[in-house]
C-alpha cells in the first residue's frame, strides 16, 4: 500500500523561504533524508516516488497556489490509487505560532 505525502505551498523563488512554504520545506528535508528525488513532473506536481522503511511513498508538491491544491492531491492520489486514510498533507502557519 503506497503513502502520499503532500507538503503544501506556493510555487516560485518569490514564496521559498517564506511561513506559507512551510510544507514545502519539510517535504524537500523528506526528500533528502530518504533519498526520494523530487525530480518527476505531472499531476500539476513536481513529485517522487522511493521506499521509507519498507513502504512505498509518493513525495508531492502541488505546483499550483496553495488554495487550488486540491485537484492536484486529487489527481496524483487517484493515479497511484492511494486512499485517502494513505494521505498526509503537511501544511503552513495554521497550527504553528509565528517564529
Amino acid at each position: 500500500m503506497t503513502t502520499l505525502i503532500v507538503g503544501l505551498g506556493n510555487p516560485g523563488e518569490k514564496y521559498r523561504f517564506t511561513r506559507h512554504n512551510s510544507g514545502f520545506l519539510a517535504l524537500e528535508e523528506l526528500s533528502a533524508r530518504w533519498n526520494i528525488p523530487l525530480n518527476q513532473k505531472g499531476f500539476r506536481s513536481v513529485y517522487g516516488k522511493g521506499l521509507w522503511e519498507g513502504r512505498q511513498v509518493v513525495l508531492s508538491q502541488p505546483q499550483t497556489y496553495m488554495n487550488a491544491s486540491g485537484g492536484a492531491v486529487r489527481d496524483i492520489a487517484a493515479f497511484f490509487k492511494i486512499i485517502p486514510q494513505n494521505i498526509i498533507v503537511i501544511h503552513d502557519d495554521l497550527d504553528f505560532p509565528l517564529g
